[in-house]
């Protein structure tokens, strides 16, 4: 319970970037020991969602342009991979499950959390379909850091309106076979993703350049 709260507030950003976590308030504040509050923070530091300071304390990391850039760039070399091999894989009852989570995205894009939820399971779908295990485990790691940058990017409906229409062109070059261009689309929207990212932290004034 106490993992889930801190990990929700922190992608949430209602514990915002940089900010320190001071054990006894928190504890007091979620009403228990601070022996979950620790366990709950020492796994979080070992996701990365938390750092580890020099001096003993704990802080929500920065939000970093480099990190970010890194961060979409391997989760699009990821998504490329496994929309290629997902090309191979599919079945009619595959093809006929992502063509149900594109449109349930299509009927909530004005909705930023549900049309978000749909966008997340489209992909958990393909990484599934595709059949890698270690591109898989790479990818539920690098999602769980993507999350946090969602915030960012998912409120503009135009994003979301692109979003959903690079879904659509993937789920055709999936059902079509054609692996080179479920490739590039797949990476193609990483990057569009990233792009959107970076431009919308640094207009926060949040982003460490």
């Amino acid at each position: 319970m106490v993992y889930g709260e801190l990990k929700r507030r922190i992608l949430s950003l209602e514990l915002k970037p940089g900010e320190r976590i001071y054990e006894p308030a928190m504890a007091a504040e979620l009403k228990v020991s601070r022996t979950p509050l620790r366990e709950a923070m020492r796994r979080l530091v070992s996701e990365s969602l938390l750092e580890q300071q020099p001096t003993g304390g704990v802080l929500v990391p920065a939000l970093d342009e480099k990190v970010i850039s890194e961060l979409y760039d391997v989760r699009a070399a990821l998504e490329s991979l496994m929309a290629r091999e997902a090309c191979a894989n599919a079945t009619a009852a595959d093809l006929e499950e992502l063509q149900g989570i594109v449109a349930r995205n299509a009927a909530m894009v004005e909705f930023p959390d549900e049309a978000m939820k749909y966008g997340v399971a489209l992909h958990a779908a393909i990484a599934r379909i595709a059949g890698n295990s270690w591109a898989q485990r790479f990818h539920g790691q690098i999602a769980s850091q993507v999350e946090r940058y969602r915030y960012f990017t998912n409120n503009a409906p135009e994003r979301r309106h692109e979003a959903l229409a690079n879904h659509r062109l993937l789920v055709e070059a999936i059902g079509s076979k054609d692996a080179e261009k479920a490739a590039k689309v797949a990476f193609d929207h990483v990057i569009g993703a990233r792009e959107e990212t970076l431009r919308v932290i640094s207009a926060s004034g949040l982003v460490i350049e």
